[in-house]
């Protein structure tokens, strides 16, 4: 009988062969499929961004300073990743090659989602019917529609964190794009508005603003957080008690300094201390049920992203590894 790990292995390239050569904070033991609590791979996408490039490295950043930069104990909590988070990473997922044909870049955008449409849902749900917390590491933003998609019959609540609301109906002729995952999810009916809190949002258009306004969403500007952190870590803690919750976040909810590669950063944004309170804010009887990190990118031997990634991946980590 075939198994979960027959059908997802063929899908990917194993950790140590891709450009990281390492598996996600590389576990210092060996922890099989059916061992593990956690699950990540890559989606190292990069085809609809439209101002700086560089997403297809998100994967490779984070792996490798989470393999080679950075220890696994986590000071603050005093408590080393790999004593409740045990980690299986599949690698990166194999995303179909550009086409040489005369449509040119068209055909392999419509091509490669398509491919992600169908194969992004199905690796969700075999992950979440093994009882594994699925954890994307990006690439573009895109993804979170496919994953949510799937983990939206679970009815969680969305913590999205983000400089921008990504709610526009379209964005450049293209309706699924990383500007336009949550405006779809709601509009489908995946995820009403009401369940979703934007966190550190800085910049939109009016449009998006009414999009979001209209359907209930709850937003926390960066203004907000940086004027009165204390409200929104109290209401976070009342909306997440007893909740389902997926985390989608996108690297740019940081201030520029701290993001020098990422496509579109902005002025104004959150500094770590900031997130780390924000995480730590989820009520502790929530459960994550599933994360991406996403927008990560890599240049010139700059890996202040890949650092920021991780470390952030190792707190909700240990708030995902709660025993309920």
């Amino acid at each position: 009988m075939k198994t979960t790990l027959d059908f997802l292995e063929p899908l990917f390239i194993i950790p140590e062969k891709t450009k990281a050569g390492y598996s996600f904070a590389d576990t210092p033991f060996k922890i099989t499929f059916n061992d593990s609590n956690v699950v990540f791979y890559g989606v190292p996408l990069d085809i609809t961004t439209t101002f700086g490039k560089g997403t297809a490295r998100g994967p490779e950043a984070i792996r490798l300073t989470s393999a080679r930069q950075i220890e696994t104990y986590v000071l603050d909590e005093k408590v080393d990743i790999h004593e409740r988070a045990k980690i299986y990473d599949l690698g990166d997922l194999k995303i179909p090659p550009i086409l040489k044909n005369k449509k040119g870049k068209e055909s392999h955008i419509i091509r490669s989602l398509k491919y992600l449409n169908k194969t992004i849902p199905e690796i969700t749900d075999k992950l979440v019917k093994s009882n594994k917390l699925p954890v994307i590491m990006g690439g573009e933003h895109t993804v979170t529609y496919y994953s949510l998609r799937e983990l939206a019959k679970i009815n969680p609540i969305v913590i999205h964190f983000d400089a921008h609301r990504d709610m526009k109906p379209e964005y450049n002729g293209m309706k699924i794009c990383h500007t336009t995952p949550f405006y779809h999810l709601m509009r489908e009916g995946y995820i009403p508005g009401v369940n979703i809190i934007q966190i550190g949002i800085r910049q939109t258009d009016k449009q998006e603003n009414k999009i979001a306004e209209e359907n209930g969403v709850v937003t926390f500007d960066a203004w907000e957080i940086h004027r009165n952190i204390d409200n929104v870590l109290n209401y976070l803690r009342s909306a997440t008690f007893n909740k389902k919750l997926y985390i989608s976040f996108d690297i740019d909810v940081y201030d520029i300094p701290y993001v020098p590669c990422t496509g579109t950063p902005e002025p104004f944004g959150l500094n770590p201390f900031e997130i780390l309170e924000i995480i730590k804010s989820l009520d502790k009887s929530s459960k994550i049920v599933g994360i991406d990190i996403v927008e990560v990118s890599l240049r010139n031997s700059d890996y202040r992203e890949g650092t920021l990634a991780t470390q952030t991946l190792f707190r909700m980590l240990l708030h995902s590894c709660i025993t309920h």
